[in-house]
């Protein structure tokens, strides 16, 4: 394969890998926190805080998720950051592509060149895991994590929460 897919975080055990780049992880988090806000601006001094995602880098998503349409900024003295979409129209894998594309194994990755398009059972078999995994990341939307009642909620230490993006669009339309 020619793409890593996976990183090496603060709470990932030294040599362990996670399923995808520490950008994805950056960028649905930051998604994830503006969803919970309901349309209400966050800076990114606020986005910073509540994704721990440094402010410096923060800069770079936020202008990637711009560019990808997924997000919009407001001038003003409320101004900040908002989705661009409802969370009920992202799915997660919407906005890991925006910024970080799942890279499929298209050819042999060892450039064999008998093998070609035809991959042999092992890379097919990666590739087939990857196929299930985009599949789960386009069937799940961003609404569908901040209503998941699992526990915990994202970027959450306590049970307070912003009311959930369907009850506030429920509430709107009403």
């Amino acid at each position: 394969m020619a793409a890593t897919i996976g990183y090496e975080g603060p709470n990932v055990p030294q040599g362990k890998r996670l399923m995808f780049s520490q950008t994805g992880e950056y960028v649905l988090r930051v998604v994830v926190f503006l969803a919970s806000r309901n349309g209400q601006a966050a800076t990114t001094h606020q986005i910073a805080q509540a994704t721990r995602v440094p402010e410096g880098y923060l800069a770079k998503v936020l202008q990637s998720l711009g560019r990808a349409g997924l997000v919009d900024s407001q001038r003003g003295l409320h101004g900040g950051f908002v989705l661009a979409k409802s969370p009920q129209e992202l799915s997660v894998y919407n906005v890991l592509e925006a910024v970080d594309p799942m890279r499929r194994i298209r050819t042999c990755p060892l450039n064999i060149a008998s093998h070609g398009v035809k991959l042999c059972p092992l890379h097919q078999r990666l590739d087939d895991a990857l196929a299930m995994v985009e599949n789960a990341f386009r069937k799940s939307t961003i609404a569908d994590l901040l209503e998941e009642s699992a526990g915990s909620k994202p970027l959450c230490d306590t049970d307070q929460q912003a009311p959930s993006p369907r009850k506030t669009a429920a509430a709107r339309k009403a």
